[in-house]
């Protein structure tokens, strides 16, 4: 079996401010004109983006929201457990992975300006997947969340928040 470092080698990973190591591998060529997209942007953007994305169970990836859709796609390892929070504080759990027969999803839709984070359910294990975000990603749409102002918005899930906010 390959090792977390073999993949990181391989793949060319680098650490992410969320948790996890990532790599970009498509930005379109095509770019959407800010006067085409919500005031959110501040600027153009590409069609779409996508990154592998590697998680070990010693970590986590925080809570953070961006300003468009995420769809994650399950590649190797074990299950991740992905938590959403909604605007209106609805959590919803779902688990990637690659045993449809036990409810595992292969992919996973994370609506825009939603909360999020994950880990890998199994411990000493680790997940690889990718995210495709459109319009394309840029680190101006990214916002990590932090247990304060998280805790303030979303009480009921105080516990959950501690477990997946860095500061």
């Amino acid at each position: 079996m390959i090792s977390v470092s073999e993949i990181i080698e391989k793949l060319n990973l680098q650490p992410h401010p969320e948790g996890g190591y990532f790599r970009e591998l498509y930005r379109s060529d095509d770019v959407m004109n800010k006067s085409t997209l919500s005031d959110e942007f501040d600027g153009d953007r590409n069609y779409s983006t996508s990154i592998y994305y590697l998680l070990e169970s010693k970590d986590f990836s925080a809570f953070h929201k961006i300003n468009q859709d995420e769809i994650w796609h399950f590649y190797l390892g074990s299950t991740i457990e992905l938590h959403i929070l909604s605007k209106t504080g609805d959590l919803k759990t779902i688990e990637i992975g690659n045993k449809v027969n036990k409810g595992e999803l292969p992919q996973a839709i994370v609506p825009k300006h939603h909360w999020f984070a994950a880990k890998v359910k199994e411990p000493k294990t680790f997940a690889l997947v990718g995210c495709t975000v459109s319009p394309g990603f840029d680190f101006k749409d990214f916002q990590l969340g932090s247990y304060q102002n998280l805790s303030k918005e979303f009480p009921k899930y105080k516990s959950l928040i501690k477990e997946f906010t860095r500061h």
